[in-house]
């Protein structure tokens, strides 16, 4: 039996694309998750309502994230992780957290090392951290590092993620 039956229910998530330049047709990181979460043999339900564009803003991070919280299961952010000042996404999620998952930062600087891009990896600053029973991921814009991060390490997990935050709930 698997965690999401024994939960009785789908897996709800948003996704956030944090951009100053992308539009619904240009983003291509965003949708490349919703690909993922959508096609696989996850139960993930993505609604339109949940899929966001935001600018490379701390406040406007924060109340998208603020304004469907409440709704969803897991936020799965990308872009504006990186190191230039304009990249706020980190600073802007690490205010939900309750717990930080440090391992996922750690395993996907890792792999993005062993299989990506060699030594830029210690520019990604990607993240996770819980928010009560909530999951909040932060990936790099890059659809390599969305490839990557989705395959080797969100998806793999993501059930096992979910039912651990929720099952004394």
């Amino acid at each position: 039996m698997s965690i999401v039956e024994k939960m009785d229910r789908d897996i709800t998530v948003g996704i956030i694309t944090v951009s100053d330049t992308r539009t619904k047709e240009t983003d291509k990181g965003g949708n490349l998750i919703y690909d993922y979460l959508t096609n696989g043999d996850l139960n993930v339900v993505v609604q339109d309502k949940h899929r966001h564009i935001v600018k490379d803003s701390v406040s406007e991070i924060r109340g998208v994230i603020t304004t469907i919280l409440d709704d969803v299961d897991v936020v799965i952010t990308t872009g504006g992780t990186g190191i230039a000042e304009r990249d706020v996404t980190i600073e802007a999620v690490k205010y939900f957290f309750h717990k930080e998952v440090e391992g996922f930062g750690e395993l996907f600087r890792m792999l993005s090392y062993t299989e990506d891009i060699g030594s830029r990896s210690l520019l990604s600053r990607a993240v996770m951290g819980t928010h009560h029973n909530k999951l909040i991921v932060s990936l790099p814009g890059s659809t390599g590092a969305i490839k990557l991060g989705m395959e080797k390490l969100i998806l793999k997990e993501l059930n096992h993620l979910v039912y651990e935050l929720n099952k004394d709930a």
